[in-house]
């Protein structure tokens, strides 16, 4: 992942001068301890909230929780089961949010058979129930893992914005 500036809080601002990203994006570095996690998902509420503010975008509720939820469960996973830096991107992308977060495991997440049994280790599982789509890439150092989630709900009530099976 290339270098961003990054504000005083580790956020970098909005960059709508640049052609090559997004213009409503943030990106941040985590630090390792425990509390980045509660951190990250704060950060992705905020970064909703302003994007409905400053811009006019419609974000539901339903959205706002699922992107803290995916975000607590990537960087979760991230801090569990990589060593060193985690780097957590959300981007808007149309009528979705973009969740990447990038760690520094080479190893690609698989998705575990369904176990009654199994207490944790879900998280995977759940970000592919919740969204619409999901995405790992191995990167020359660590891994990518991209989530897109919808920003409204889908108007024929839907789980998810998928069609009903």
């Amino acid at each position: 992942m290339e270098p961003v500036p990054m504000g005083e809080d580790g956020a970098t601002p909005d960059r709508p001068d640049r052609p090559d990203r997004p213009a409503l994006q943030t990106t941040v570095a985590l630090a390792g301890e425990g509390a980045s996690i509660a951190r990250a998902r704060h950060l992705a509420a905020d970064f909703l909230t302003r994007i409905q503010a400053e811009h006019g975008l419609r974000v539901s509720q339903r959205a706002l929780d699922l992107t803290q939820l995916v975000v607590s469960e990537l960087v979760t996973n991230a801090r569990k089961y990589a060593p060193g830096p985690v780097l957590m991107d959300l981007r808007i992308t149309g009528d979705m949010v973009e969740v990447v977060v990038w760690d520094s495991e080479p190893v690609l997440p698989t998705a575990r058979a369904t176990d009654a049994e199994r207490v944790g280790q879900h998280g995977l599982e759940i970000v592919m129930a919740v969204a619409q789509s999901l995405a790992v890439r191995r990167e020359p150092v660590g891994k990518r893992v991209t989530a897109r989630i919808a920003l409204l709900d889908d108007p024929a009530g839907s789980i998810a914005g998928r069609s009903p099976v």
